[in-house]
Parts: C-alpha cells; structure tokens; sequence
C-alpha cells in the first residue's frame, strides 16, 4: 500500500493561525512596554515628590549653619527687586583660587562704589565649609543672567588648580543645595551649572567632568532622602 504524504497546506485557516501567534507577539511586546513606561513614570514622580515630602520640622533640623552678612541694596549688587518665584539653583564657582567667602562677598559689596561690573550671589561657600549669605532669598542676584529672575545662586570658592572643590566646601554645597531644594519644593533636576544657561565654563570642574556633575546631583539626591 503506498500513499503520499500530505504536504502543509498554505489556505486561509493556515494564514490566520500564523497572524494569530503574530498578533500575540506583538500584544505581549505592546503590554511590556507600557509597563516599562509606567515604572518610569512612578519612578520620575516619586522623585518629583521628594522635596514636597518633606515636612517644615525637618527642614528646620536640616538647616545649615551660615553666616548673614547682607549687602547693601545698590544697582550693581544688590538691586533690591523681589524674586516672584524660584525654580532652580544655580551652581557657580569664584574664578579666584584661594580667596575666602568673606573676601568675595566684600568684592561683591565693594561693587557699589568701583562699578567695575553687576554681580553678587544669594549664597558664597568658602574653603573651609563656611557659609555667608548675601542677598535675602526673596530678592534677585545679578549672577545667572537670563535666569536672575527664578533662580538662587551659590558661589563656591576652590584653591585646586582644576576647579575642584575641597571636601569642606563640597560638603557644605551639598547639604545647602539640598536644603534649599527641600526648602522651595525642588529636585536635583532643578540644580544647574552656570554653564547650563550661558555656555560660561562655571563652575570649570564640573564642566569639564560631567561625571562628578552628575555625581554632585546624587549627593544633593542623597542628603534629600536622609531629611
């Protein structure tokens, strides 16, 4: 008895099953990327939320020792104009290796009678950690250009010739940051370089090692979560 063997037929029935098992694939491929985008939208929101989390008593217990030592209102330090809103910090270093935070804050006051130029900070952090504010956080700095009018500012003296920061100056930027941040509802994604509005090398270092850039936004993350 012989028979031949029944070869695998290519009808209507046969295409449908394929389009089936296709189909599946692509069902299961859609289902995973939207989970995927939905961790990261839980992710980016619980960061979002970090700040605002964080109640008045712990902002409180977290606030940095500093020295107020205001300007005087002038045109071209401390103008005296109200700061509607903050939406970010803006990191800056002197551009004078080894001068104190008291040395730069005198420079900044001194502006009023040389007029060499406009410039202050809300905040200068010195060599040995210090911490000497200049201008009230509800007025605005001439530091940030564009951005004077929605952002604070901190200058940070440095003695490495890179324009790294020391440790005692790294730390204090650090907790400052990340308590202003808490203190105005604010993440590490709104911490920015000079160099991020202007293209300026501000501060050099960490314009030049986007690396430890990065870094510093997770120490500012770090010391968020432990508020």
């Amino acid at each position: 008895m012989s028979y031949h063997k029944r070869k695998r037929g290519t009808g209507i029935g046969e295409i449908i099953y394929e389009m089936k098992h296709v189909l599946i694939g692509v069902l299961c491929l859609i289902v995973i990327l939207l989970l995927i985008v939905a961790v990261t939208r839980h992710n980016t929101s619980a960061s979002v939320r970090t700040s605002a989390e964080i109640s008045e008593e712990s902002i409180e217990a977290h606030t940095p020792d500093y020295e107020v030592d205001l300007l005087t209102v002038n045109e071209y330090s401390r103008p005296g104009i109200s700061l509607e809103e903050v939406n970010g910090i803006v990191i800056h270093y002197t551009a004078n290796p080894g001068t104190s935070a008291e040395a730069n804050r005198d420079y900044f006051e001194g502006l009023k009678d040389s007029h060499v130029t406009k410039a202050s900070a809300h905040f200068i952090v010195g060599l040995e950690g210090e911490i000497v504010q200049c201008i009230p956080t509800a007025e605005i700095t001439y530091a940030s250009n564009d951005r004077n009018s929605d952002t604070l500012s901190i200058e940070c003296c440095y003695e490495n010739e890179d324009g790294s920061f020391n440790q005692e100056t790294y730390d204090s930027v650090i907790l400052l940051t990340a308590w202003l941040c808490a203190k105005f509802g604010l993440t590490s994604d709104d911490v920015i370089r000079h160099y991020d509005i202007t293209g300026k090398m501000c501060p050099v270092y960490y314009v030049e090692n986007p690396d430890a850039w990065e870094q510093f936004k997770e120490d500012v993350d770090a010391y968020l979560a432990s508020m």
